[in-house]
């Protein structure tokens, strides 16, 4: 039988994540001789092509493994990935996720006879009741339209939009990117929640969420393709309590240039308010455990000021007004 489905798992110097979402695809309720297993590491990694080696030789589907010539983003390697497949049907996972044994199953079940179609599927994030901020932003992956953890396109639609945009360099915006390139193409993106990936939440090393700010940048880029799509899905206003931070400190730095006595206070009255309200909207659903409310009192001071350069980063970087 010929490769009904290829799947495409973009990595990159992560064996143990890669090991476990491996070990859920091999157990597919499909037919082992219609799907392959499509690996694309994002720069030359040894031990993951090691790793890899070491599912060779059993009674598995197709597995095959890609590597890129220098490490150029998930993007990049997802493209590289759909275009070397053999499948009709592009499905797309990450190495840090754990596919439900019928999940290919139920991807075929509703791309199969179609030409010009998506699908994007459930994704499940386990969580504690208060989780840490960083647990609860992954979270927030179950709610979105259609991200790459799990979704499947046919390959035509695939050809027919151009694949992922190799701009976005980071994790980040590249899937929605995709969505909204089937939406301007009159492409229907089905919700199937039939088609079920685990994405456990990994260690997080202290001060995370400051880092991510970094990915706010491709926000301006996305936004400079699809305005409309921008703020009708993705954030529907400029992040007004960022700015108020920002002028709030402004206010306090001006003030004490001009020895401004009471413009200082005011300023240092509204920061101090604003900055104790982004502190406490943080912590009102996470975990109140000492170590996790002192990292998000210190990484609270820093994001508005980080998010907002990223922002504006992004913006001259791609020529856009976007604030």
């Amino acid at each position: 039988m010929s490769i009904a489905i290829s799947v495409v798992v973009p990595t990159y110097k992560r064996t143990q994540l890669l090991v476990r979402c491996l070990k859920a695809l091999l157990q597919q309720r499909f037919e082992k001789d219609r799907y392959e297993i499509i690996v694309v590491s994002d720069g030359p990694d040894d031990d993951t092509q090691r790793i890899f080696n070491g599912f060779a030789g059993y009674e598995y589907p197709a597995l095959r493994y890609l590597q890129l010539p220098s490490k150029k983003g998930p993007a990049v390697a997802r493209n590289y990935g759909w275009l070397n497949a053999k499948g009709a049907i592009i499905a797309f996972t990450d190495d840090d996720c754990v596919p439900d044994i019928h999940w290919l199953e139920q991807v075929y079940k509703h791309l199969k006879d179609q030409e010009y179609a998506a699908i994007t599927g459930k994704v499940i994030v386990p969580v504690n009741k208060r989780p840490t901020d960083f647990e609860k932003n992954t979270a927030g992956l179950q709610f979105a339209d259609f991200i790459t953890a799990n979704c499947a396109c046919t390959k035509a639609a695939l050809v027919k939009t151009g694949g992922f945009d190799e701009n976005f360099s980071m994790a980040w915006r590249e899937d929605s990117d995709l969505e909204f390139k089937l939406i301007a193409n009159n492409i229907p993106v089905t919700r199937v929640d039939t088609a079920i990936v685990t994405h456990p939440v990994r260690h997080a090393t202290w001060g995370v969420s400051i880092r991510e700010q970094k990915k706010t940048m491709f926000n301006a880029l996305l936004y400079k393709k699809y305005p409309r799509l921008y703020r009708q899905k993705i954030q529907s206003a400029p992040p007004v309590l960022y700015y108020g931070i920002i002028t709030a400190a402004v206010m306090m730095l001006v003030g004490a240039l001009l020895t401004n006595t009471p413009m200082v206070l005011a300023g240092a009255a509204i920061w101090l308010g604003l900055t104790l309200y982004f502190i406490c909207k943080r912590l009102q659903t996470t975990s109140l455990a000492p170590a996790h409310i002192a990292e998000m009192v210190i990484t609270s001071v820093v994001i508005p000021f980080a998010s907002i350069y990223w922002q504006w980063y992004g913006a001259v970087k791609y020529r856009v007004l976007f604030i």
